[in-house]
């Protein structure tokens, strides 16, 4: 039996609910069936700082038909995140959500099975490969960019989106997109929104039938290259992984497969997801868009290189503090495997349990004045963020910290280095950016900017 098969054999053998129930933990499972669905689908934010202030940083709740716990803060995202007794199941958090949409992706493997897939992907993001992308990067961004309208409302989402897209088929791949890639990206956008889809049955025009047929697509797409990519000496990761998994044995061309479209997923969706936020703050905060764009001619270049990364420290804090305000990901779920104790309390044996990356990034005991834009609070001379390891984690920790979390770094501030000399953005006075906050943060309007030419 592989790896696989056995974590399968164990997620298959833990039951739907908990053993029994959590009596001791204080909150309730708010309304009939949908417990407290509604309100975390409109407004996550407002809902689970409603809850700690009636409960306390401890508490139970309804969510998605699943009763579970919440656990908030610092201290909270360590325990679940570091999980030193392997006691948290990423897989069995996740399945109930994305296991149809995104099969077998890295983010829904556990232990050991999920060390070995880890270990084979970490290779498209060492240094080198790295360096390699931003090579890449610098003049596809640029010439797309150029192209942008001027002088009337666009929506930066659509824009940024499509972009995105060319970037990953293109660093991941090693593909032009072309015509087929507005029906790609179709097939993302409508597996992700189908991810909290209430209603999961194959009924045409539903929200789950949808993001099912673009699932099918995908897979047809991504399978139909591997001939091609397993005889190629392209320098994508799509060829580096068909190699590793002839090599390291254990890799099906299925795992192949639902690795790559997990990976454009992750690439494609959680960075446009910050590249709107933080073009979206830099609208509302223009000195700070002068702030980057003096560090930027700083550089004196007209591309980037890698060691030019680590110098653009105030983009580095622009990125920082978009990411506490509006983290991609602003819950991360775990199921026990095992019952497990924490700060006095139970948590049996398959209890869902959720961290707030959101609440934990408001919190006023870690953060002076939360809910302002105050990049400079990453400064060296100020240093919030380093009152404990885990208050700042847009990126997760632990066994699963996200694997691309250095690629995202480099490909925002690829975007900006083009962006910003280019370009000034603005939004309408007075304007508020209204925002879907689960299962990522994204603008529910597409984000609506005016861009004018720098002199």
């Amino acid at each position: 039996m592989n790896r696989m098969e056995v974590a399968q054999q164990e997620a298959a053998q833990l039951p739907r609910m908990p053993q029994r129930k959590l009596k001791d933990i204080p909150g309730d499972y708010g309304w009939p069936l949908l417990g407290h669905t509604v309100p975390f689908l409109k407004d996550y934010h407002k809902m689970v700082t409603q809850q700690a202030a009636k409960h306390g940083l401890i508490f139970k709740s309804s969510v998605l038909f699943q009763h579970g716990v919440t656990l908030l803060g610092p201290d909270a995202n360590e325990f679940v995140l570091k999980d030193p007794e392997h006691a948290f199941s990423s897989r069995a958090a996740w399945n109930p959500i994305l296991e149809k949409l995104f099969t077998d992706g890295l983010m829904l493997r556990d232990f050991a099975d999920h060390k070995f897939h880890r270990r084979i992907m970490q290779q498209a993001f060492k240094k080198p490969a790295l360096a390699s992308y931003l090579g890449r990067m610098n003049g596809h961004i640029g010439s797309e960019i150029s192209h942008w309208p001027t002088g009337k409302e666009l929506r930066f989402q659509d824009h940024i989106k499509s972009l995105l897209l060319d970037v990953g088929a293109q660093i991941f791949f090693g593909l032009e997109m072309g015509p087929e890639s507005n029906k790609v990206n179709q097939s993302f956008i409508d597996a992700t929104d189908a991810s909290l889809a209430v209603v999961r049955l194959p009924i045409p025009g539903l929200l789950w039938h949808r993001g099912m047929k673009g699932r099918r697509y995908l897979e047809k797409f991504v399978t139909g290259l591997i001939p091609q990519k397993r005889a190629s000496n392209t320098p994508d990761f799509f060829s580096e992984l068909c190699k590793a998994a002839d090599e390291e044995g254990g890799l099906s061309d299925k795992d192949v497969m639902n690795h790559m479209i997990f990976l454009l997923f992750a690439a494609h969706d959680t960075t446009t997801s910050t590249l709107c936020s933080i073009v979206y703050m830099l609208a509302k905060h223009p000195n700070w868009q002068d702030i980057l764009v003096k560090e930027i001619e700083g550089l004196n270049k007209e591309t980037l290189d890698y060691d030019d990364l680590a110098k653009m420290e105030k983009t580095d804090w622009v990125f920082r503090e978009t990411l506490r305000m509006r983290p991609a990901l602003t819950t991360f779920p775990r199921r026990t495997v095992k019952e497990i104790e924490y700060q006095g309390y139970t948590l049996p044996k398959n209890t869902l349990v959720s961290i707030s990356t959101l609440y934990t990034h408001y919190m006023e005991d870690y953060w002076s004045n939360p809910t302002t834009f105050d990049p400079e609070r990453f400064s060296d001379e100020r240093a919030e963020h380093k009152k404990h390891f885990y208050q700042w984690v847009p990126f997760g920790g632990g066994h699963h910290k996200c694997l691309g979390l250095n690629f995202a770094e480099l490909q925002t501030k690829t975007f900006l280095f083009q962006f910003l000399k280019r370009y000034r953005v603005s939004v309408k006075p007075g304007y508020e950016l209204p925002t879907q906050q689960v299962p990522l943060i994204m603008p529910k309007d597409g984000l609506p900017v005016v861009l004018e030419k720098r002199a």
